[in-house]
């Protein structure tokens, strides 16, 4: 991931609106496959907010939560703390690159993370190596393919599209999630399986703003105009797609 740019970067409104992401609200997708006693990698894991609704799950099995920001892991070290979580902890640490011996992990879990990887295939041949023989993985990405934004707009249709084309050019896929099962099979998971939901925002202005701080990031103040000039509307929707994906490592 170290040649990747994450393309939402880490400041303030970036972590506060990936902190809004909760195990029961973003992590349903591979409830069936955690149960007490089963360890638990989460890579990407922001601020810790997914993971520590995972270490509910398992306790008192470890859940380690790794993630390429020191900004990201501090603040998912102080929430867990926060939350008296024992059992969770959080490191500095790359998906292409992990630093854990061969089979350490029950289960591997990510979340929103595949779509800014250039290299999909090399993070999840290390996922296949710390993973126990027979473990499970978890992955789930957006594709931006499947997003739903209304009113529609000629100017709404291509602020859309500059924030796609901003990802691109920051290594990342935008249609990532469809690709998903695809990326598991190649890397020699086996009972893969797939799924698909959509998460409806119930502010406009918790999605508009975010882009448009992110294309204001980029240079491109035309596109934030037109995020924010879309969040004042009361009859708007955003409607984003997500894509799961589920794969078992052979015994």
């Amino acid at each position: 991931m170290d040649s990747t740019v994450y393309t939402p970067g880490h400041g303030a409104n970036a972590s506060a609106f990936m902190a809004r992401r909760t195990f029961a609200s973003h992590g349903q997708f591979f409830a069936a496959h955690l149960a007490p006693g089963l360890s638990v990698l989460d890579c990407g894991c922001g601020p810790g907010s997914i993971t520590l609704g995972i270490a509910e799950v398992v306790d008192p099995a470890p859940v380690v939560g790794v993630d390429f920001s020191d900004s990201q892991v501090a603040l998912a070290s102080d929430r867990a703390a926060a939350a008296r979580r024992g059992n969770s902890s959080f490191q500095t640490a790359s998906a292409d690159a992990l630093p854990f011996a061969d089979a350490s992990f029950d289960r591997v879990f990510s979340h929103a993370l595949f779509e800014h990887l250039s290299e999909p295939l090399r993070a999840l041949q290390e996922v296949r190596r710390v993973l126990k023989p027979g473990g499970m993985v978890g992955l789930c990405s957006p594709d931006w393919g499947g997003f739903i934004v209304s009113p529609p707009s000629e100017a709404l249709a291509r602020a859309l599209g500059a924030y796609r084309e901003l990802l691109t050019r920051n290594g990342g896929d935008a249609h990532a999630g469809r690709k998903l099962g695809v990326h598991l099979a190649a890397a020699g998971f086996e009972a893969i399986g797939m799924s698909a939901r959509y998460e409806c925002y119930p502010r406009l202005s918790l999605i508009g703003d975010y882009l448009a701080q992110q294309l204001e990031h980029a240079g491109d103040p035309a596109s934030a105009h037109t995020w924010r000039q879309w969040s004042a509307s009361d009859t708007g929707l955003f409607a984003q797609s997500w894509i799961s994906a589920i794969g078992r490592k052979p015994s």
